[in-house]
């Protein structure tokens, strides 16, 4: 499945939006998603607070909100009792306004959200699979969908905004590293896959690379948010990433910037260069598992540190971290980094684990003439890409700017 760059679908998207103040019905347009966009940063506000947040006037908070209350896009919350005067209401996002499905397509897994308003997951569809077979992933996608319809209130179902789709950009990439049929790697080639999704339900469907959508949930519910300009690592069966810029995820030119995965490490290994993704993906750990008779899958569960598992995991680690730790100081040498946040489909204990041995391998190489960066924990962990892929729809249809976390480029 090799996709054609996604800025082509989220400016599809992100077209819906009415040119700011091109008229009357634009300009309020845009003001409501104003107002929503500060109760999605700020929480629960009084109108008083949403004015002085938002520079609008007391007169069209109140009308704006009005209409946001009739259309069930915002909620009362208690009133707050203050010394003197009425007291005030805050305004909250109603979870059942607006609803978005994100749908996480991996090498080894398949994972369905369904995801509200305040963008919590209110439900959840899983596979797993040794292999990723076209016929299999619909098959299951089609099923949780129609589970999703089955239960949803009646009234709910026409909230759904759409459907994000969070997968590799070449779901038929590095045959032999997975031991894939090669019948099964033209298959992806061959499947327009967000087509295919979209008739399952009619809804629009925008797709994105995997480990950016895991960087969109990140930036808008996790560390991000407090950070301008990183480098997002996701480890999972092949470890990849993305790029953050003045806080903007960076897609690039074929939507892959930030690709961690096919940074060279200067090796040659039968004759090839050897990438990031050959050492420090967490296939390799699931293949010291099975190779001392352990369960494969334990790499994403705590399991991978109990005392059975720790010694291939620490193993794993002993090999990774400075691969890692080396692509990070060529990362900081072009990019200035203020940070670098690493997540992944593992437990957080082995998310801490692997940010101490990056550390500790950083601390032994020469960083003279760069900054290192600060290391952080993503706070999102597995469900990051589909949740991710969730909130492209639900963004696209109530954010201000088409660009308020993509930064897409024109031309």
């Amino acid at each position: 499945m090799n996709r054609s760059p996604d800025n082509a679908a989220l400016e599809s998207s992100a077209a819906k939006l009415k040119p700011r103040g091109s008229s009357q019905d634009g300009l309020r347009q845009y003001n409501e998603r104003v107002i929503l966009q500060a109760v999605r940063l700020h929480g629960p506000l009084p109108s008083a607070e949403i004015a002085r947040l938002t520079g609008l006037t007391a007169q069209s908070i109140s009308q704006i909100t009005k209409r946001l209350l009739d259309e069930e896009l915002l909620r009362k919350e208690t009133p707050q009792r203050g010394k003197v005067g009425q007291p005030s209401v805050p305004l909250a996002l109603n979870p059942d306004g607006a609803l978005a499905i994100g749908i996480k397509i991996g090498r080894r897994s398949l994972d369905v959200l369904l995801v509200d308003f305040t963008g919590q997951v209110r439900g959840r569809w899983e596979l797993q699979y040794a292999l990723a077979k076209p016929a299999q992933v619909l098959a299951h996608i089609a099923a949780s969908l129609e589970q999703i319809r089955a239960s949803l209130p009646a009234a709910l179902w026409p909230r759904i905004q759409g459907i994000g789709l969070a997968a590799p950009l070449n779901m038929g990439g590095w045959q032999e590293l997975l031991g894939q049929d090669p019948s099964v790697a033209a298959q992806w080639r061959a499947l327009a896959l967000d087509e295919e999704v979209s008739k399952l339900t009619g809804l629009p469907v925008q797709s994105i690379k995997d480990t950016s959508a895991a960087c969109v949930a990140e930036l808008v519910a996790g560390r991000g948010r407090d950070v301008r300009n990183f480098v997002y690592v996701f480890v999972d069966t092949f470890i990849g990433g993305s790029l953050v810029l003045d806080s903007h995820l960076h897609l690039g030119r074929n939507g892959n910037a930030g690709a961690m995965g096919s940074l060279p490490l200067g090796q040659v290994t039968r004759g090839a260069q050897t990438q990031l993704l050959n050492v420090a993906s967490l296939y390799q750990l699931e293949n010291r598992y099975v190779a001392a008779g352990l369960d494969g899958t334990a790499t994403s569960d705590g399991r991978s540190m109990s005392a059975g598992y720790w010694p291939h995991t620490s193993l794993w680690l002993d090999e990774c971290a400075p691969a890692i730790a080396l692509a990070l100081l060529n990362a900081a040498c072009l990019l200035d980094l203020e940070a670098v946040i690493v997540d992944g489909c593992f437990c957080r204990e082995l998310q801490q684990a692997l940010l101490q041995a990056i550390q500790k391998a950083m601390h032994k190489m020469n960083w003279e003439g760069v900054t290192p960066p600060d290391l952080l924990a993503g706070a999102i962990g597995p469900d990051a890409r589909a949740l991710g892929g969730a909130l492209l729809p639900l963004y696209a249809n109530f954010a201000p700017d088409r660009d308020l976390f993509l930064k897409l480029n024109e031309g």
